[in-house]
Formats: C-alpha cells, structure tokens, sequence
C-alpha cells in the first residue's frame, strides 16, 4: 500500500537553532522551512524533519542509527565532512579503517557520526 510513496524522515532534537547549523551548514541538507514543531529539510528528493523535542522530559537519542545516506564513496564522503569537523565513531566491537570506515561481510562500507543531540547517524556505500 504504502511502497510507492515517498518515506519522511524524523529525528529529534531539544535545539532546532543548532541542528540547522549542523544539517545545513555541515551535512548540506537544503533548509525548506521552520514550521514551528521541526526544521524540515531536503535531502535528494526526500524530506527530513529535524523534531522539536525541547519539551520532552529526558530526551535521550536512541543509541543505534537514525538516519542514514547512500553515498557512492564512503571514505571520500567522510574525509570531506571529516574537514567540516564531523568526528566518526568508532566501535571496539568491529574492525574499522583509520577513517572509522567498516567493511561489511558483503562488501558494503558504512561509517557512523553523531549530530548534535548524540542522534547517530551514517554513511553506506553498497558493493554493485
């Protein structure tokens, strides 16, 4: 039913002013508007809501990945936001190259970085 439609994207955040720094100023995302509860955003030819979520008790980000892009080149892509200031995480738990980037089993690369709330986001690029 809904496999034709375009997806939105949410993540959330208690500083609206600071995440659009960081989703346009840092990542690039094309700013479309504030419409009082997110920051909405252009992200190819999808939406990505940046929630308000100031009023919500204890916020804390979810502790796996919210939001990620498909990129042709994982370590170029990262090097690039790498120069913006984007720190990449690295986990003790998988073998990483020295730009935080992993090789998955089937041949796809991904990367992972936190936006400013600690919302964790990524970068994948899949094996053709």
């Amino acid at each position: 039913m809904l496999g034709e439609n375009k997806t939105i994207g949410f993540v959330a955040s208690v500083d609206l002013k600071r995440a659009r720094a960081f989703y346009e100023g840092v990542l690039g995302l094309r700013f479309l508007k504030d419409d009082g509860f997110a920051a909405v955003f252009s992200a190819g030819d999808r939406m990505v809501r940046i929630a308000n979520v100031a009023q919500v008790p204890d916020f804390k980000p979810l502790p796996f990945t919210v939001l990620g892009w498909e990129v042709e080149n994982v370590n170029a892509t990262a090097a690039a936001l790498r120069e913006r200031g984007v720190t990449f995480e690295r986990y003790s738990w998988m073998e990483q190259n020295e730009h935080g980037v992993w090789a998955s089993p089937t041949g796809d690369s991904v990367a992972w970085f936190k936006d400013p709330d600690g919302n964790i986001l990524s970068l994948t690029a899949f094996r053709r």
